[in-house]
């Protein structure tokens, strides 16, 4: 890097606008969107898909919503024209759906691009040319003057040669974009603009599309949107036109320049599933559609089944998409930190789950994961930086345990001791045996071999056989339950001396094969609390077993 000052690279410059009005405004509306994905996200794979591999994209495209979808540069390849032959030979579009095709303004790749739209119904033909200072200096050694004159002689060419196009049938509409918009000046990104509009003629049926892409993003977010509603505000045919976004992420902030376009008066956008495309990518579409949804706003697309969409997208590409990707990426409902565990737990629990149209309101979790097809079961994972809430609800969610909230820290203590002696996250199943062997399966030193109880009065007395360091020992006790019985027939052994400070059962699972597992937290005379866990058919059993555990696990800490 150069040391300060640095003078390699300079601040972009801000556009004049004293009444901008995009900061007071207020999204209210999903706009068209337009997938690019299978001619930008296309182009930039190391291995472009295959025909058979952009007819299913393509199809999954038309599933999810987008009703335009640009699917290629005909005149660019060979596979790029048979693709679009293919689907409109097999009549593979629907009749509400409109494919964009690509094209740069010289006549002959006009005609040839023309020429793959035969039969189309509903088609729109997307030209372009470069407009910046750096690109008519460095790449086309041309004036501003000669520059408009190639975008004004490439739309008399499209308008000539799709007459024909027209005239049998084909519904054409017309987009075009001065690539590298947020470079060039605006004045001249206007004047441009307007000459193409002269020569196109829109109607208000027919309105064009002007497409103003961030080719690379060299501004943030808030001039990209002032030099939007600058356009906007500047156009002289703004009612019969459709003013496009196509941003791109190199400073990181494609979605944000996007939504901010939009609050500056952008009708429609182009991007990626995923945000696939050149460099650093395009625009994220799921992100900026789930943005909207997460709002009150249908995006107009459907997401309800994400993970079916980004096995297509990852298996087609052979892209992944990463974990921390917006509401797709595997972790992205998942909680490690002890605090936000305990927090979700709690405002899940606190959901009503009667009423699907009450407010979201789950804490740390924007959108419900399952109005996209995410499963609750990875929201909350254990590692060595968990707290008790999170042990607690992997125990409760998967495994149907409900812990009395007095013994969660005590788990969570020992279920992170044992994840930072791995190193590594816990699964549910880990966490699972890790409870089982501190609780429920110890036998040493005190293993329970036979309980009965008889009630006599109001009292019951207990018969107890238990084997303690080997050695084997029967034992009766009477009060005024099984739990009291078998704690006075435990005080005439040298076992530690105890007192049970609270209780609590439930059952595990439904009908005739339910179970019932009891809590039982007891004080030893040494003033150690801890818990003890028990599970059985017999619900009197269960507890037994319960201060057993408890005692097992007093007799190891010793």
């Amino acid at each position: 890097m150069q040391s300060a000052p640095i003078t390699k690279y300079r601040p972009f410059p801000p556009v004049s606008l004293p009444q901008r009005q995009w900061p007071s405004r207020t999204l209210t509306r999903a706009p068209i969107w337009c997938s690019v994905d299978l001619r930008d996200g296309n182009q930039a794979l190391a291995q472009p898909m295959s025909v058979e591999e952009k007819l299913e994209y393509f199809e999954m495209l038309v599933k999810i919503g987008f009703k335009e979808i640009e699917v290629g540069f005909p005149s660019a390849s060979q596979i790029e024209f048979d693709f679009c032959r293919r689907l409109i030979e097999e009549n593979r579009i629907p009749d509400d759906v409109a494919i964009q095709v690509l094209c740069q303004c010289r006549e002959e790749l006009i005609t040839r691009t023309l020429e793959a739209l035969r039969g189309a119904k509903h088609a729109i033909f997307h030209l372009y040319n470069s407009t910046s200072p750096a690109q008519r200096k460095y790449v086309f050694g041309a004036t501003p003057a000669e520059i408009k004159q190639i975008a004004v002689q490439g739309t008399k060419w499209v308008k000539q040669h799709s007459a024909s196009l027209v005239a049998a049938g084909t519904r054409l509409r017309f987009e075009y974009s001065p690539e590298s918009f947020t470079s060039t000046e605006l004045p001249f990104a206007l004047e441009v603009c307007e000459a193409v509009t002269d020569v196109w003629q829109p109607t208000p049926e027919n309105r064009i599309i002007l497409n103003l892409p961030a080719t690379v993003e060299y501004a943030t977010p808030n001039v990209h949107a002032d030099q939007i509603e600058w356009m906007c505000t500047h156009l002289t045919r703004r009612p019969l036109t459709l003013v496009s976004l196509h941003t791109h992420n190199d400073r990181g902030t494609g979605i944000a320049a996007t939504e901010l376009g939009m609050l500056a008066g952008a009708d429609r956008v182009e991007g990626t599933l995923f945000g696939n495309g050149e460099r650093t990518g395009n625009l994220d579409i799921v992100t900026v559609a789930l943005n909207l949804y997460t709002h009150g706003i249908h995006p107009a697309l459907d997401f309800s089944n994400i993970n079916e969409i980004r096995e297509v997208y990852e298996r087609t590409t052979r892209l992944e998409v990463p974990p921390r990707q917006p509401y797709a990426g595997e972790l992205v409902f998942t909680a490690f930190s002890g605090s936000h565990q305990d927090a979700i737990k709690k405002s899940w629990a606190a959901r009503d789950a009667r009423d699907p149209h009450a407010p979201w309101d789950v804490l740390y979790i924007p959108v419900d994961p399952a109005d996209i097809g995410r499963s609750y079961r990875a929201i909350i994972r254990i590692n060595a930086q968990s707290g008790k809430g999170g042990v607690a609800y992997v125990l409760e969610h998967e495994f149907g345990y409900t812990l009395p909230k007095l013994m969660h820290k005590e788990i969570g203590k020992i279920i992170n001791d044992v994840a930072d002696a791995k190193g590594t996250e816990l699964q549910p199943a880990e966490v699972h045996e890790v409870f089982r062997q501190e609780y429920l399966e110890r036998s040493t030193p005190i293993a329970l071999r036979h309980f009965k109880t008889t009630e006599r009065d109001s009292d019951v007395r207990c018969e107890a056989a238990l084997v303690v360091d080997g050695v084997a020992h029967q034992l009766a006790g009477t009060g005024n339950g099984p739990i009291d019985a078998f704690a006075r027939a435990l005080a005439t052994t040298a076992l530690p001396k105890f007192e049970v400070l609270s209780y609590s059962e439930h059952s595990l699972g439904k009908g005739s094969e339910a179970r019932a597992v009891s809590y039982i937290q007891i004080k030893t005379e040494r003033g150690q609390t801890l818990f003890g866990a028990g599970i059985d058919t017999n619900i009197e059993l269960a507890s037994i077993k319960a201060i057993v555990s408890a005692l097992n696990r007093a007799l190891a800490k010793r």
